[in-house]
């Protein structure tokens, strides 16, 4: 799997809060770490775009518990567990895509509410390659949007954890389903 111009890797929210002594832990999150900063080595060594998503919450965010939602408070803006995870690697020039900013609005996608659509189409890029967490969420969501506006989209399955493993290995079947290409972080080059 041959990387060229109009690639780019989206690394989706990987956060302190979704690691797993995180305030909405990602089961063995913290694994994918070393994948993810091999394949930001990859991407950077060929100048290709790195976006990383994150959550970034106010603190009424509608989602939390606390205000009717599903999920107990996390990423809440400037705290700790809204920081990148501890240990990843993103490059000086790495494109930050912050989401979920409206506290009436969920958002899993990162491209819901966000630029990243819009700079996507600047740098010409066609082919997306994505891992991150979750995969039945936030993954999935990014993914399903992507594949919607016409990207190539590759997610790399060994850099991905889902919440649930049932519910991941459903969410993969369904994205491979719409036309996302299951690869291996060991493929690109």
């Amino acid at each position: 799997m041959g990387l060229r111009k109009g690639d780019c890797l989206i690394i989706v929210d990987m956060q302190n809060d979704f690691m797993p002594s995180g305030a909405l832990p990602v089961p063995d999150s913290d694994k994918i770490i070393p994948i993810l900063n091999s394949c930001i080595e990859v991407f950077r060594k060929k100048s290709l775009p790195i976006f990383a998503s994150r959550d970034w919450h106010p603190p009424n965010h509608c989602s939390f518990k606390e205000n009717g939602g599903t999920w107990p408070r996390h990423c809440v803006q400037g705290t700790k567990g809204a920081d990148f995870a501890d240990g990843l690697i993103l490059p000086e020039d790495v494109i930050v895509i912050s989401k979920a900013t409206d506290p009436e609005k969920e958002a899993y996608s990162a491209l819901k509410d966000t630029n990243l659509s819009e700079i996507l189409r600047q740098k010409g890029i066609k082919r997306c390659f994505v891992g991150g967490v979750a995969t039945e969420y936030c993954v999935f969501n990014t993914v399903m949007d992507l594949l919607s506006l016409g990207y190539e989209v590759y997610l790399i399955s060994d850099a991905i954890k889902p919440v649930n493993f049932e519910d991941g290995k459903r969410a993969i079947d369904e994205m491979k389903k719409k036309g996302a290409r299951i690869i291996n972080s060991g493929e690109i080059a």
